[in-house]
């Protein structure tokens, strides 16, 4: 952005980047950073409904006091004074972790989760919590308790599930980066429906507790189950892991591993993967994955059209695993306190990915090695696998509630969102172009630990194809 351009685009405009640097250097306050992102959740959230628990005044008693502190010790950290979004479904220390779910509105957090303490200590202000389906576990975002996030986009097109509050939040202007996490796809689905980018850390990336639980994660949740950020710009999304990935005590299966890995051979190779597991892939998504490729190929990278093995083996499994996890785990509180419509969306999932048994589902966990490994030595090859995220353009707001059909579709559609989770490697959302007037992204995956060699891509294709909620603004006639 242009000197020029900072006196003109208002802050809420700004990347987290860009904020974080004037902030430091003392061209703008926090103050002034927060007033601007809260006069947007003002004037726009009511209609939108991405924030479903207003902190806007002590945001801004915050950032007032983030002001003081810069003059007299410097930054609190990478982030300080920027505007953030917590997801309901974390805990944030005397605010409640309601999961979307009505009977839980008043289950007060007695601490942070490690991403709220470390955006925290990195100075971010949290100005509201954002929205999310029942449970979490939706394509779309909609409970009793909150009600229905709309898309910026369009108001029947999904905002996605289940970290949409996140996605709307950061597409219609209220913060620059949201949490979310993700354990089928829940923070790539929201990025896809909203032209924004993610990347889905892998497996022991980020640190995951809640002071409040009453029991530990599930054995599934604690495999695929991830934290991460959602955002504008892929550099906001790396400024952000960065600070998400930091060390807790509390969570004894992350792994302290650099955010930046060793020197790769050059130039990168990356495998093309065309393999649909026998879904009817949309011409509009076969443009978008070809016209990646060619950037990717102008970058410098070696683009080869290859597949990893054992796709629709691992494809076979995850769910039907997922799924028994969840009856075993959340079947009975679904049963006691879900809606009509979550239990009716649960019903779909079982109907069309059946639960495997106890003993399939340890048989399944076994089998889960052979496929990681498969993928890791195409990795070695490979550091890159460039895929659709979904196979088709994106979903009405209450698609997978309207039909089992509609469910299997989308779920179909997206095989590489939850077998991503399944084998815990990390996967970028990168824009791909439009349809429809919509955005369209593609998904690239990496090795363990290379989410910073995914997000290296993923720039590639947003400057080729530019930042898609600015297009949005754009239209709206807000830049």
């Amino acid at each position: 952005m242009t000197s020029e351009n900072r006196t003109t685009t208002p802050l809420w405009q700004w990347s987290a980047v860009e904020l974080s640097g004037a902030i430091r250097d003392g061209r703008v306050s926090a103050a002034d950073a927060v007033a601007s992102a809260v006069g947007r959740i003002k004037a726009e959230n009511g209609h939108i409904n991405a924030i479903v628990v207003d902190q806007t005044d002590a945001a801004l008693e915050q950032a007032a006091s983030y002001d003081a502190i810069l003059k007299k010790d410097g930054p609190i950290g990478p982030l300080h004074g920027v505007p953030v979004a917590i997801k309901i479904n974390v805990d944030q220390e005397g605010t409640a972790n309601s999961n979307g779910v009505t009977a839980f509105k008043d289950l007060i957090a007695p601490g942070d989760a490690p991403v709220v303490s470390n955006l925290k200590k990195a100075g971010a202000i949290i100005v509201g919590r954002s929205n999310t389906p029942e449970f979490s576990f939706r394509a779309t975002t909609v409970n009793e308790l909150h009600g229905r996030t709309f898309n910026p986009w369009d108001d029947n097109h999904s905002p996605g599930g289940s970290s949409g509050g996140a996605s709307a939040a950061v597409a219609a202007g209220f913060c620059p980066i949201a949490h979310g996490n993700d354990i089928g796809g829940s923070l790539r689905f929201p990025a896809y429906q909203t032209g924004a980018v993610t990347v889905k850390p892998g497996q022991g990336r980020v640190p995951a507790y809640n002071p409040s639980g009453k029991e530990e994660r599930s054995l599934l949740a604690q495999l695929m189950s991830v934290q991460g950020i959602i955002a504008r710009e892929v550099r906001d999304v790396r400024l952000a892991t960065r600070v998400l990935m930091q060390p807790d005590p509390h969570d004894p299966l992350q792994v302290p591993v650099p955010f930046d890995g060793p020197p790769v051979d050059q130039p990168i190779k990356v495998a093309f993967c065309r393999e649909t597991n026998g879904y009817n892939i949309h011409p509009a998504i076969v443009s978008a994955l070809e016209g990646a490729a060619a950037e990717l190929e102008k970058a410098g990278y070696v683009v080869e059209e290859a597949a990893p093995r054992m796709i629709r083996e691992a494809a076979a499994e995850a769910l039907p695993a997922l799924y028994a996890d969840c009856e075993i785990f959340l079947g009975e509180a679904i049963k006691k306190y879900g809606s009509a419509d979550i239990q009716k969306v649960f019903g779909y999932y079982f109907e069309n990915y059946p639960p495997t048994d106890a003993e399939g589902l340890l048989r399944a966990m076994s089998r889960r090695t052979r496929y990681l490994r498969a993928w890791n030595l195409f990795l070695e090859e490979y550091p890159l696998v460039l895929t659709p995220f979904m196979m088709r353009p994106g979903f009405t707001w209450n698609e997978d509630a309207d039909s089992s059909a509609g469910t299997r579709d989308i779920f179909d559609s997206s095989v590489y969102s939850w077998m991503i989770n399944f084998l815990g490697l990390p996967a970028a959302i990168a824009p791909a172009g439009y349809h429809e007037d919509l955005p369209l992204s593609v998904q690239i995956i990496g090795r363990r630990f290379r989410e910073d060699l995914a997000l290296d891509a993923a720039e590639v294709l947003e400057r080729a194809n530019g930042i898609q909620i600015h297009e949005l603004w754009r239209r709206k006639g807000l830049r």
